[in-house]
């Protein structure tokens, strides 16, 4: 039985296991923590339960479809709820709940901005077209070659997925209401690059977001992680926690074996060593890249790395409070400060935002399991640059009290006061915890200059049996890339070997 070695157990590595275990290899996961999940690891402390990363679950047909692959449901893991209104954001001038149902949210375009409804029907048509072609062909594509895209729908379609297309001008095109170009810009933020700079082919996260729906899992997003943790294992594969790979032994141009460290009970090192066929990194591509490997086996040079426009970095609050808040909902988007400045401030000239947008969640909404009776559980998040530096107690702190203060005034209660339990997170964390480049949150940012066989590739050039996963390579950052990325690196590998 052929052997492959996956670094790491974020999403991407995890769907990397299945599938390869799937067919049919010997699967060992290395992790450098004690749990899996990598990104999407969980928090427990005081009675309360945060997921650490991600908290949108958009796109349950890609989550459908990981587990249908083995013969499993998501319902077999966990509950699904839809949230309506899907979230809320506010202005500088009031603001807006995004309602689940479509003719609900036409009705809302149409009195910002008359005639908006149908024009939602169009752009929303446009963004199917998208969605359907982009997740069914182009995010399945391992991005090795420009020959995979001499595909007769996607030439017949190219114009009609707008690659060449900016998302800002292509909002501008079908609504001038401000707000509402905004809403539609917003999800792209995530994506990695300003509105201007981002293909209009991403117009098929609107039809994702205002589709397919905002859901949230019941017990929080790791539970998705512990259900194909659990999927893993019924196929056999091996997980060694608290391992932190070193290093990968090269002979030739093979990888021969990795080096793993084990904190042993002593405060000593153990050194393990660990033999494959096929060596599969879905921790930090530049992290393998260039601590793990030597100068001559990279792929890449560092100033292709340093040339790389990252998505952003986080800085995140994990608070308890130790009472319920009124009229709040599961997500809120504070945009009541300017949006340009602080895009600019992430991904043209980056520093910290002098007043930056914020998201909540307050998962304790819809889950009385994640916080005490009676507590509430919130999350907040600012989007910041990567490669900052002077991320000091003092900053978060600084940032902390304003957003708070905002949050306070904006929902009309008190929430200092019954703050029981904090904790940040923010670059340096990134960088400690999962060797992110720059510590960066979400990958690599989604422009056209790198979209598919633009991106880092998903196997070595130098190296005959190395391959990566995860939101440094295709197809992106995002949970369900990160999915589609581990599926697609298994099915290369077991068409190579």
């Amino acid at each position: 039985m052929k052997t492959v070695v996956i670094i790491g157990s974020g999403f991407a590595g995890l769907s990397a296991a299945c599938f390869m275990a799937k067919a049919g290899w010997d699967v060992t996961v290395l992790e450098k923590h004690s749990t899996p999940g990598g990104r999407a690891r969980q928090l427990k402390a005081q009675g309360f339960t945060f997921d650490m990363g991600p908290s949108w679950y958009w796109m349950p047909d890609v989550f459908e479809r990981f587990f249908n692959c083995f013969g499993k449901k998501v319902s077999d893991y966990y509950q699904l709820d839809r949230l309506d209104p899907s979230y809320k954001i506010y202005w500088p001038e009031g603001c807006m709940d995004m309602p689940a149902d479509y003719n609900a949210l036409k009705k809302l375009f149409d009195n910002l901005e008359p005639g908006s409804g149908v024009m939602l029907d169009k752009f929303m048509k446009e963004a199917q077209f998208k969605y359907e072609v982009g997740i069914n062909k182009l995010v399945h594509k391992p991005g090795l070659s420009i020959t995979e895209f001499a595909d007769l729908d996607l030439i017949k379609g190219v114009f009609k997925l707008d690659v060449f297309t900016s998302m800002k001008k292509h909002i501008g095109k079908h609504f001038k209401n401000k707000q509402l170009q905004q809403l539609l810009e917003f999800p792209v933020l995530f994506l990695g690059a300003l509105p201007e700079n981002t293909p209009a082919l991403y117009s098929l996260m609107n039809y994702a977001d205002v589709k397919s729906g905002t859901w949230y899992p019941r017990g929080g997003m790791y539970k998705i992680v512990e259900g194909i943790y659990q999927v893993a294992v019924e196929l056999g594969v091996k997980f060694r926690f608290n391992h932190n790979v070193v290093k990968i032994d090269v002979e030739g141009n093979i990888a021969k074996r990795i080096f793993a460290e084990i904190a042993a009970d002593n405060q000593q090192t153990i050194t393990a060593s660990f033999d494959a066929d096929v060596v599969v990194g879905g921790a930090d591509y530049h992290f393998i890249e260039t601590k793990l490997l030597t100068l001559h086996n990279r792929s890449y040079t560092d100033n292709y790395w340093n040339k790389r426009i990252m998505a952003p970095s986080c800085l995140i609050y994990y608070v308890g409070l130790n009472k319920k808040l009124n009229n709040v909902l599961h997500h809120t988007l504070f945009f009541d400060v300017s949006f340009d400045v602080h895009g600019k401030e992430i991904y043209t000239v980056p520093q910290w935002p002098t007043k930056p947008l914020f998201y909540v969640s307050v998962t304790s909404v819809s889950d009385d399991s994640v916080a005490p009776a009676g507590c509430e559980n919130l999350f907040f998040l600012i989007p910041v640059a990567t490669g900052l530096h002077g991320d000091t107690e003092e900053l978060r702190d600084k940032y902390f009290e304003d957003i708070l203060q905002r949050y306070e005034t904006r929902i009309g209660q008190p929430v200092k006061d019954a703050i029981i339990f904090r904790r940040s997170y923010s670059v340096s964390n990134f960088i400690d915890d999962y060797n992110a480049f720059k510590g960066n949150a979400y990958g690599l940012a989604n422009t056209l200059m790198q979209t598919a066989v633009l991106k880092p590739a998903c196997r070595s050039k130098k190296i005959k049996n190395l391959f990566y996963t995860g939101q440094l390579t295709v197809p992106g950052p995002g949970v369900p890339p990160s999915l589609i990325s581990g599926e697609v690196v298994a099915k290369e590998i077991v068409k190579y070997f």
